[in-house]
């Protein structure tokens, strides 16, 4: 079991995500995973800086703990081959710290270049190209590539890492499990459904799997509850509303009827480490071997502290079916 902390580029400016992470290498955390967003999910969140710039400063601060994107879309607003050279730099400078989560983008971030976002079919073939071109540029030399939607002419990526980054592929349903066992080294995944990890397994996929648990800490229960309505209510709309609307304000109407109810239902809320816990156990007896602590709540400080005081041991002793 490792445990990261997620960097919400979307609710904090660059210099401000570089301190969290040094933060949540001292906790003792094992991994960072930052959202790659051209757009926050809400306006009042008020961020959105570019996460590899962000990562690359990480690296540079920090001597332990890993990297990872959660996630980049390598077939839109980033060519693959782009993606292919961010991530052999990144690989290099962190000494081998760094993992390449990628998934099939969302209308939020990739409509922005004006080149239209295509149905999900489309989205699921575009990846599928773009993992075989950043491979293709990772084995090293001049490389050409002809797909349907992505090509690549005469490129190569002159300084590569002695092994290259695992990449992570995000799924929620069958066709991305399938890309994910396929093209991928690891799993990712935001819900806590057995399906999604057991069509990876079954489907030949053997790594380690991730998945981003949604919590809001601060001293009381509404408090934390009030927080993340006001700044992440977007995370319970589901990922078929999350990967469709266009911009901020779209997300704002969407997310109306969102109540406090909601956010408790569904986000580990408050001070109590036992529910923090329980909502952990669910992505654990799903197959999750690789936690994401998502906190929502309105004190970074007070979250990372409240995790390394209560909730690393009892986390990184929960196994699937109840166990700890």
């Amino acid at each position: 079991m490792e445990i990261g902390y997620k960097l919400a580029a979307e609710a904090y400016a660059p210099g401000e995500l570089v301190r969290q992470a040094v933060l949540a290498e001292e906790a003792g955390f094992d991994f960072v995973e930052i959202s790659d967003h051209f757009h926050p999910w809400l306006d009042n969140q008020g961020h959105s800086p570019f996460a590899w710039t962000v990562l690359g400063t990480i690296a540079a601060r920090t001597s332990r703990i890993g990297l990872a994107t959660g996630v980049t879309c390598p077939t839109m607003r980033y060519h693959p081959a782009i993606i292919a050279q961010a991530a052999a730099t990144l690989a290099l400078l962190s000494e081998g710290r760094f993992v390449l989560g990628v998934g099939s983008g969302e209308r939020l971030n990739e409509h922005v270049t004006g080149e239209g976002y295509p149905a999900v079919s489309a989205r699921h073939e575009m990846l599928r190209e773009a993992l075989e071109i950043i491979r293709l540029l990772w084995s090293g030399g001049y490389r050409s590539y002809e797909g349907e939607y992505l090509r690549l002419e005469d490129a190569r990526v002159f300084d590569l890492p002695p092994a290259p980054p695992l990449i992570a592929v995000a799924a929620s349903g069958p066709d991305s499990t399938r890309i994910a066992a396929e093209l991928g080294d690891a799993l990712f995944a935001t819900e806590a459904k057995p399906d999604i990890v057991r069509g990876y397994r079954d489907a030949g996929g053997d790594g380690p799997c991730y998945a981003e648990v949604p919590m809001a800490w601060a001293p009381d229960e509404r408090t934390a509850a009030r927080a993340a309505l006001e700044t992440s209510r977007w995370a319970v709309t589901g990922w078929k509303v999350m990967s469709e609307l266009p911009n901020p304000v779209n997300f704002d109407a969407a997310t109306t009827t969102v109540r406090e109810e909601d956010i408790l239902a569904a986000f580990a809320c408050g001070d109590d480490p036992e529910r923090y816990v329980e909502k952990a156990r669910d992505y654990v007896d799903a197959g999750f071997d690789r936690l994401v602590m998502q906190n929502a709540g309105p004190d970074p400080d007070g979250f990372i502290d409240f995790y390394r005081r209560e909730l690393d041991s009892r986390l990184r002793a929960l196994k699937p079916g109840g166990g700890a």
